[in-house]
């Protein structure tokens, strides 16, 4: 059996502050195959962008990893020495920052900027790298390429710095591509037109993608799979088609009654998720989002909701599946 590209599995990682320990990430797991593309969705302080950056190493202090384990193309991520990390970053994996002006540096030319990912993981000479930075800009579709390798980021619209940040995040050809939430500070049609080419470039270098979103219209159309996460569980897991049409969990339901309706005839008010989201420093004993469920039965603020199969690629952790069941032999009360 093909080993998977990344497999996660029961990952616990928290941040350990004087006020206590934030646990960031409560029992993820997931795996990718090459090529596939996973979405990540949920909102902010979810922990989308922590198990991101856990794939990659870079976990900040005072972040670190409780339990469990990260393999990502072979390696054992947790064990990596700091030196083996860095050949892996941006050569095998890579990540595009959710803000290109605050991840480029001011002080250095684009070209600078490029070539110094080129030389640091290939042997390719200067000459080389000049020319690999001229192709890449082309490659994300930046019009005057060798005009735009000598200015500098503020010299640049913020369409273009994102597409500055992918040319140099697919510099190396990496397996693994992480998009953290690479369109939020851009317009509608420079964010349909960043999402066109990542489609392109997906399949021009059969890479696989990990998006990471609060915006579920941007999941709809790049992703196959979608990872639902609340307070650093992964409530919800499926394929695009099973979390739109069948959804599982009732925040995914959520989620999915918050987003406006184009085809409606009669304007309709948005539907908000009542409540505050959970206090990582004292999560609570059962479901995470039991406080804000208008379907909460007692069962579930005591225990932590079994993992249902609703089919072989989609599963949920809600106790809503044994509803049924319950209501029968009174075990929800």
């Amino acid at each position: 059996m093909k080993e998977k590209l990344l497999d996660i599995r029961d990952e616990y990682l928290s941040f350990f502050t004087p006020a206590g320990e934030i646990k960031a990430l409560n029992g993820v797991s997931f795996s990718m195959d090459e090529g596939e593309v996973l979405g990540i969705v949920g909102e902010s302080g979810s922990g989308k962008s922590v198990t991101a950056y856990s794939i990659m190493g870079l976990t900040a202090y005072p972040g670190r990893l409780v339990s469990g384990s990260i393999r990502f193309n072979g390696h054992e991520v947790e064990k990596m020495s700091e030196k083996e990390l860095r050949k892996m970053r941006g050569n095998e994996v890579s990540i595009i920052f959710q803000d290109p002006m605050t991840s480029l540096n001011p002080v250095y030319t684009i070209g600078n900027q490029i070539e110094e990912v080129i030389l640091l993981h290939t042997d390719k000479t200067r000459e080389e790298a000049k020319k690999r930075a001229k192709e890449l800009l082309e490659l994300v579709g930046i019009n005057e390429p060798e005009r735009r390798l000598k200015q500098y980021p503020h010299e640049l619209s913020g369409g273009m710095r994102q597409r500055v940040m992918i040319s140099i995040a697919l510099a190396c050809e990496p397996k693994l591509l992480i998009a953290d939430e690479p369109t939020t500070a851009l317009d509608v049609t420079i964010q349909a037109q960043i999402l066109e080419l990542m489609k392109e470039l997906r399949s021009k270098l059969d890479m696989s993608i990990i998006m990471i979103t609060h915006d579920l219209g941007v999941v709809a159309s790049m992703c196959e799979k979608i990872a639902v996460m609340y307070a650093g569980h992964i409530v919800e897991y499926g394929t695009a088609d099973e979390i739109f049409y069948e959804p599982g969990h009732e925040y995914t339901k959520g989620l999915i009654k918050s987003i406006p309706k184009l085809n409606s005839s009669e304007p309709e008010r948005l539907v908000p998720i009542e409540g505050q989201p959970v206090d990582l420093l004292n999560p609570p004993k059962g479901c995470p989002f039991a406080p804000r469920c208008g379907s909460c039965m007692k069962i579930c603020l005591r225990e932590m909701p079994e993992k249902t199969e609703l089919s072989e690629t989609h599963y949920s952790y809600c106790w809503l599946h044994r509803k049924a069941e319950f209501e029968k032999g009174g075990g929800a009360e």
